[in-house]
């Protein structure tokens, strides 16, 4: 990044704040960390103006009772660009990534309902002619992902004083189904609260009470039962190269059935992973991987993945560009996004 988003000590403090509270107050923050409001609040927006931190809400459909999919897409030479461009237009795609030297798209597929995903998988991409091969698979249990994501570049960023004055905005994400036994049911007030959580994870309740035609008390708790439920989870997108983070990759790994679970907790527990789950297809088991450099990542992927028990095969294919994480697009290594009002 350009030395406009290089980040300072107490700027990482601040994000680990908010991955542990991501609607908390700049005074409780202030609180926590021994800082003043008024800093919290000028970095906070230096850091979400800059385009390394966006705080979001983001919907798991598994709790509407929808599976969610994770797309390889082989594509015609000079192609990528627009097929991947035209992905990340989708509110149904939150994750885009072009890789394999620039001939292969991975996507990873939201779909609110089921006409939704066969309109995108079934129609759209096999009319596609610049769409070689295409190689979907369903994801069948989540390791890792949402606020569970603890950087490494985080760790020991704060006490567990410090964290405990934090408290929490609800439970962190923890291993489960994908899809949940007994969907919810969303009201035309909830979406037009999770509408409002996805372009702010801090807006706050005055705002969402008027995107929902609602009142501040009603849409409190509302929000608390959506966080309960795991309809959505304040995410605090970070963009990795600010934390130093130049060398990302897609980890397909060929586990022993046997093995698949303890495989995918194992993998939860390391700060390089940012999502893992295991996944229909060859490959039981997908990650996602961030390490400093090329070097860091052959000695990660080596050292520690590859000595895991059941690990049969792993394929390592190096992400050449992010174009959305978790519904939010890039620019560069910026994230953007619309202007958010804290």
């Amino acid at each position: 990044m350009s030395e406009s988003h290089v980040i300072q000590h107490d700027d990482v403090r601040i994000i680990r704040a908010l991955q542990i509270a991501p609607r908390a107050s700049f005074a409780s923050i202030a609180a926590a960390l021994g800082l003043t409001e008024g800093a919290v609040n000028r970095r906070y927006r230096r850091l979400l103006a800059d385009g390394v931190i966006r705080v979001i809400g983001v919907v798991n459909p598994g709790a509407l009772g929808q599976s969610r999919w994770l797309v390889r897409l082989r594509c015609r030479p000079g192609s990528v660009g627009a097929i991947a461009g035209a992905l990340a237009k989708r509110d149904d795609v939150n994750w885009v990534a072009l890789g394999a030297a620039g001939s292969e798209v991975t996507c990873a597929t939201q779909s609110r309902d089921q006409a939704q995903r066969e309109e995108l998988l079934g129609q759209r991409l096999p009319r596609t002619a610049a769409v070689l091969d295409i190689n979907a698979f369903a994801m069948l249990r989540q390791f890792m992902g949402g606020r569970g994501h603890y950087w490494a570049a985080l760790h020991g960023a704060l006490s567990p004083k410090q964290e405990a004055m934090l408290g929490s905005d609800g439970p962190p994400f923890t291993e489960s189904p994908v899809v949940t036994d007994a969907a919810v049911h969303l009201t035309a007030e909830d979406e037009k609260i999770l509408d409002a959580l996805a372009a702010d994870g801090r807006a706050s309740l005055v705002t969402l009470a008027t995107a929902a035609d609602s009142t501040p008390g009603r849409v409190s708790r509302r929000l608390r039962f959506l966080l309960k439920e795991r309809v959505v989870h304040l995410d605090v997108e970070i963009a990795p190269a600010a934390l130093g983070y130049h060398a990302r990759a897609n980890l397909w790994l060929r586990v022993h059935p046997s093995e698949v679970k303890n495989v995918g907790r194992s993998l939860a527990r390391e700060p390089e992973i940012a999502f893992a789950a295991a996944i229909s297809g060859p490959y039981n088991v997908h990650a996602v991987a961030h390490c400093r450099d090329l070097d860091e990542l052959f000695e990660f992927t080596s050292d520690r993945i590859g000595a895991l028990p059941g690990l049969q095969s792993m394929e390592v294919s190096p992400v050449l560009r992010h174009v959305k994480q978790a519904g939010t697009l890039l620019s560069g290594d910026r994230l953007i996004g619309p202007t958010i009002q804290a």
